[in-house]
Formats: C-alpha cells, structure tokens, sequence
C-alpha cells in the first residue's frame, strides 16, 4: 500500500426536496384540501476517524465526493425521505483544513471522532403547510435549499508515542526493526526510508507506538533531500530519540545539524524530550567510542546513550528511557485509547 498524507477533496452536501402542490380529489370525500407534503434534508457529508487505517491513499484517485439530495414531497401529505449521508473514512490523526491550507477545521485524535463538513439544504415546505383559516386553498411551496460546498485539506499526522530523529543512515530503520516488528527497508545508501514507518515497541510488558522518519540533512527546511514535511509525523510524539552516527566524522556537528533543522521547521519540536544515542558503536573501537561520545555530549548537553542495534547493546536501556519520558507524559497511546473507549454494555 502507498503512503498519502495529504490530499485535496472536494465536497458537497444534498440539496433539499422540493415541497408538493397538491389538492386532494376523491369521490365521495366532502372535506378535500390542499395535500403537498414537505420536501426531505439533503444528505451531510461527514469526517470519521476509523481503526485500521494509516494512509490517505483512498483520496488519491476519488477526489470529489457528493451527498444525496433529498426526495421531494408528494400528494396526500406524504413527505420526500432524508438524503443519505456521505462518510469519509480517515486514519486516527488526520487534520482537515480549509482550501487555504491554514485555517484549520477539525483535528481528529481518538477513533470515532466524526465532524460534518457540509449540511444539506433543508426540504422545503408543501402547501399543506401554508393552509390557515384564511387560506384554505394555498397554491405555493417552496423549493429545497440548495447544500453546500467547498474544497477541503486532509493532512495525516501519525499518532505515535515516539519518534525517531537523525541524519540519513543513522540506524533509525535498523533500530525500528530491532525493537518492533516493523519491516523496514535497510540499505547501506542514504534517504532508504522515503515515508514514515510505524511499530510498537515493546519493553518490561508494556507497549508503545514509534515512529520512523526520512532522515535530514543541512538544509531540509528549505527542501533539501526530502525536506521537512515529514517532520509532521513526529509533532504528536511525546519524545525524541535523536541516533547520532558514531561512524561519521564528527558527532557532535551532526547533532547540530538535525537540531538546526528542528528549529527552523518550529511547531514545538525543539522543546520536545529528547533522548541522544550513539549508534554503530559495533563497528567503532572504544577509542573512538569515547571521543564520539564526549563530542555528542558536549554539543547535546546531554550524556549519550550507547547502542548498537546490530548487535542488540543498549537497545534495553534505550527502550526503558523511552518509556520512562512516555509515562510521565501521560501514559502511551494505547492505554489513552483503553481509558477513552466507551464502557463495554450488553
């Protein structure tokens, strides 16, 4: 399946039923009258938030989505039916916003999350609804209101505990697959990972969701490599974990270069916790490990992790730190979703 985390789509709602003229005519009936029933609503178009989905990948070949005018009213007081709803099923995390791309309409967060995008037109009335003591034979109704309509921006934001930051061939699809049983794609060549990878992590009988980016370079916010754009995956996460090349020529200038590049694309993600881990340290001899490590730690101010996902070294401890910031966030995604779930009734 293809990754889509932006799409544009047009919408609009039913318009309203059309209300009836008519008289009632049947032999042998003394009290006749006016009839017209009343025109029925247009259908909604709605946004739902639904389990099971990750990509807006089913908005890239069906882009305009129309609701169902409402029947019109007829004779003997019948009334036109409702038009029926159209529902937009998106992942948990997706954002809708106006044609502009700025004015945000509804975020959706939790599953079940529904917003109405555009209302039908109201039916409108037959002329039995204009009947009174002084007009007792009314020859008018009104004609449904037309629905709405409008271009709208879906944009995907992946729900994860924690995100995965660095330079490209840092280790972060290498660690994703050690710790989860995600399958990403790992090759010795940069920019491997083109879209965002999910997996669920599990340590000390506890699980959390973690997110997997393209990496960054000097430059990403101005649309080097493949700029910053996914960064928007990572904006829900509650912690960082920035791998750092041990392999690379100097640490401490390469975690630089991905904070200068968290800085300029802004949304809060340079004030996020951050977890900074050597990676590779297989292949390094302890020399090099302990100046990799003093460089990174006094760019980072922070002391490095240690790890290696090859061979499993400080994958653990890794792991817990992780799930440490997590709970004192306010627990992981999972147990939200438990905690926010309606009670189970027969």
């Amino acid at each position: 399946m293809k990754f889509l985390d932006e799409a544009k789509v047009y919408i609009r709602s039913g318009d309203g039923g059309n209300g009836c003229v008519a008289f009632r005519r049947e032999k042998f009936i003394e009290h006749g009258g006016p009839s017209g029933g009343n025109g029925g609503r247009g259908g909604d178009v709605v946004v739902e938030a639904v389990d099971g989905l990750n990509t807006l990948i089913d908005y890239r070949y069906s882009q305009h989505f129309k609701a169902k005018p409402g029947v019109g009213g007829m004779g003997k007081d019948r009334h036109g039916a409702r038009g029926p709803d159209v529902t937009l099923k998106v992942p948990v995390g997706t954002q809708i916003f106006d044609e502009d791309k700025e004015t945000m309409i509804a975020d959706l967060t939790k599953i079940g999350d529904r917003v109405v995008l555009a209302e039908g037109g109201n039916g409108g009335f037959g002329n039995a609804h204009f009947k009174s003591s002084t007009n007792r034979a009314p020859r008018n109704a009104n004609p449904g209101q037309p629905g709405d309509e409008r271009w709208i921006w879906l944009r995907l934001k992946l729900i994860a505990d924690a995100g995965l930051v660095g330079l490209p061939n840092a280790g972060k699809s290498t660690f994703l697959a050690a710790v989860s049983a995600a399958k990403p794609k790992i090759a010795d060549y940069p920019f491997t990972t083109l879209n965002p990878q999910l997996g669920v992590v599990e340590s000390d009988g506890r699980e959390f969701v973690l997110a997997d980016i393209p990496g960054l370079i000097e430059g990403a916010h101005e649309g080097s490599g493949l700029g910053d754009r996914f960064l928007g995956h990572i904006e829900r996460c509650r912690v960082l974990l920035h791998l750092v090349d041990g392999t690379g020529e100097h640490a401490g200038e390469d975690y630089k270069t991905v904070r200068a590049e968290l800085e300029a694309y802004g949304q809060g993600l340079e004030d996020k916790h951050e977890i900074v881990a050597l990676t590779k340290i297989d292949a390094l001899t302890p020399e090099v490990i302990k100046q990799q490590a003093a460089r990174l730690k006094r760019a980072s101010k922070k002391t490095p992790l240690l790890l290696s996902a090859q061979s499993g070294k400080g994958v653990i401890e890794a792991k817990r730190a992780l799930l440490e910031i997590i709970d004192s966030s306010g627990g992981t995604t999972a147990a939200r979703r438990r905690a926010e779930a309606p009670a189970w009734q027969p």
